[in-house]
């Protein structure tokens, strides 16, 4: 969605149909995502541009596997570590590419904070039948070579303002949210935070330790609500139980006044962008990075797995 942009004048079409990163009422509202749309006439439109930090721009870079360790079940840390003298800046919240030997890409977003930079850290999610993610799980070891290219995307966290902050993330979504956290807390970041997290299962809040070390530390900034979707019989659960996006909603039913981010499954984010658009969200206030499957006209059903869009 980060080519939004309103349409002052002239018409378009989406040759595929109207694509999922805009919602209906985005639409209605005159908007239009410019990379997916062909013009049909001369056109005025309003865009919001994206400088990139001075020096921080995308390099292909070689790196070597740290550590690879399981976080839960089907979620796998790993930690890559680049030549000191080409170690990678970013902004909190981007992502990078993992370029396979076949020239094929896989993009996960970096979970660590841009200080803390001397791995860079991933949540891999295991997706059954996934080609890349069958590798990380059964294959790769420490000191496994990969090349990847980064940073990338505009999915990162704003400091131009005082505005409080929703973030809301869906399974492995809480990665970039998580490198977003610790900025802010190195930082000394006033602004309130609240986390919402939204996974199926008890077993599945894979962080739950270290994010009671952050309320312990920052108990008059940050909130955190866990949102169980699939609740377990034995997980004897009173928390937050359904759709993450309804549990915000349900704290924060005006949201005119925040800074929102998400980050997880595309149906999560589609569903949320909608609602909270008609809380009183504003569409420039509102940053999303949606994990998506990859689309490689070459792989099979069995192969697709999941890789983040902005």
């Amino acid at each position: 969605g980060s080519c939004m942009g309103g349409v002052i004048k002239g018409a378009f079409v989406y040759p595929d149909g109207r694509p999922p990163g805009i919602s209906e009422s985005e639409a209605a509202a005159g908007k239009a995502l410019f990379c997916q749309a062909q013009a049909r006439s001369d056109m005025v439109i309003e865009i919001r541009t994206i400088d990139a930090p001075q020096g921080i721009e995308p390099r292909k870079l070689p790196a070597r596997v740290e550590s690879i360790a399981k976080l839960s079940a089907d979620v796998m840390r790993m930690r890559l570590k680049v030549p000191a003298a080409e170690r990678m800046q970013f902004l909190a919240g981007q992502y990078v590419d993992f370029i396979l030997r076949d020239g094929r890409r896989r993009a996960f977003s970096l979970a660590n904070p841009p200080h803390d930079d001397a791995y860079l850290e991933f949540h891999i999610r295991h997706v059954p039948g996934g080609y890349f993610t069958h590798i990380v799980f059964a294959e790769m070891k420490e000191k496994s070579l990969i090349r990847i290219e980064g940073p990338l995307g505009a999915f990162y966290l704003r400091e131009d303002n005082a505005r409080p902050i929703i973030m809301m993330g869906g399974g492995t979504g809480i990665a970039p949210l998580r490198g977003m956290l610790l900025h802010m807390f190195a930082a000394n970041d006033p602004r309130p935070a609240h986390l919402f997290w939204g996974v199926r299962a008890r077993r599945d809040i894979y962080l739950r330790d270290e994010i009671e070390q952050w309320l312990d530390a920052h108990p008059e900034t940050l909130k955190f609500t866990p949102v169980l979707s699939e609740p377990r019989p034995g997980d004897n659960w009173q928390g937050a139980t359904g759709w993450v996006h309804e549990a915000v909603l349900a704290a924060y039913p005006d949201m005119s006044a925040f800074d929102t981010y998400m980050s997880g499954p595309p149906p999560m984010i589609y569903a949320a962008k909608d609602a909270f658009l008609a809380h009183g969200q504003r569409g420039e206030r509102l940053f999303s990075d949606a994990f998506d499957f990859s689309d490689d006209p070459d792989l099979t059903a069995a192969e697709k797995e999941g890789k983040p869009r902005a």
